[in-house]
């Protein structure tokens, strides 16, 4: 039975939300859904391209409206993000790990949003061998995936 965490990338549009300017971009967790034939957007207020592809400047700029979003922006960022992200109708967040505030899950609470944070998104959207599956490895050996 797969984890709320294997699950989570079922969904099958994303937005992938970074700043450039202040962090770099999440791009394995944009490439990988993006291999996955996944509907994938690269959302980053400080550019105008990511790996090729047209950047968004914000949730509401969106071609269309998607089932989930992963935020990895800096953690001072992130309660803005799942503001902007609730209001544009996203009901699931993956929040990086470390990237989490309580005030930005107390938003989530109360917008009655679906989040998952504490764990890298890498290791669950990239398949094949790399560092994130030796990492993905580990978690399944200690009961933590």
């Amino acid at each position: 039975m797969p984890s709320n965490h294997e699950r989570f990338w079922e969904h099958a549009s994303f937005a992938v939300v970074g700043h450039t300017a202040k962090k770099g971009f999440p791009k394995l967790t944009y490439g990988a859904l993006r291999e996955g034939g996944k509907s994938v957007y690269p959302v980053d207020p400080s550019t105008d391209e990511i790996a090729g592809d047209r950047a968004y400047p914000d949730l509401a700029s969106l071609p269309e409206k998607v089932e989930a979003a992963v935020l990895e922006v800096p953690a001072e960022d992130c309660e803005e993000w799942v503001r902007r992200s609730a209001d544009a109708g996203v009901r699931h967040l993956w929040i990086h790990m470390g990237r989490d505030t309580p005030q930005a899950l107390e938003l989530a609470r109360q917008r009655g949003l679906e989040v998952l944070t504490g764990t890298c998104a890498v290791m669950y959207a990239k398949e094949g061998f790399s560092y994130h599956s030796l990492h993905k490895w580990v978690n399944q050996l200690a009961g933590r995936y």
